[in-house]
């Protein structure tokens, strides 16, 4: 049984398809962890073109995904309620294993350090319980009005 459904995911950030890359949130402590899950479909628009004849989920999308996990565990915490998640780097990241239809991605974001508005993330995404990818997320917190 999934903690947070789509509906509820897109109410803590502000990703909607074909860009929200999260189904369902399997486990979450506000502002510290989050477990997601994306099934990976053949329908997805990516695939159109990485690779017509292969179809591969394309690794920063992968990324993206374990990010917005990440995002979700820090803007459950009360302190961020209502801000967004930004991108401030992306450290380390190691592709293991290629994403394909079919898969069912597991997404774990655990934030490792927190000041202010920063928060790092340790990202690892696994498939049949093998680690597919990993990462090192710098999250900035802010309003979606700032640039």
């Amino acid at each position: 049984m999934s903690v947070l459904t789509t509906k509820e995911i897109m109410k803590i950030i502000p990703h909607r398809h074909p860009f929200l890359l999260v189904d369902t949130i399997e486990e979450l402590e506000e502002g510290k962890r989050a477990k997601g899950k994306k099934c990976v479909t053949y329908n997805e628009p990516f695939f159109v073109g990485h690779f017509p004849e292969e179809p591969v989920m394309p690794g920063v999308l992968v990324v993206e995904a374990l990010a917005q996990v990440g995002a979700v565990a820090l803007l459950s915490d009360p302190d961020f309620k209502g801000k967004t998640a930004y991108f401030g780097a992306i450290n380390s990241a190691k592709f293991r294993k290629k994403i394909v239809p079919g898969d069912v991605l597991i997404l774990e974001t655990e934030i490792i350090k927190r000041k202010g508005p920063i928060g790092i993330g340790s990202a690892k995404a696994y498939v049949d319980g093998k680690l597919a990818v990993q990462a090192e997320l710098t999250f900035a917190i802010g309003s979606s009005e700032e640039s």
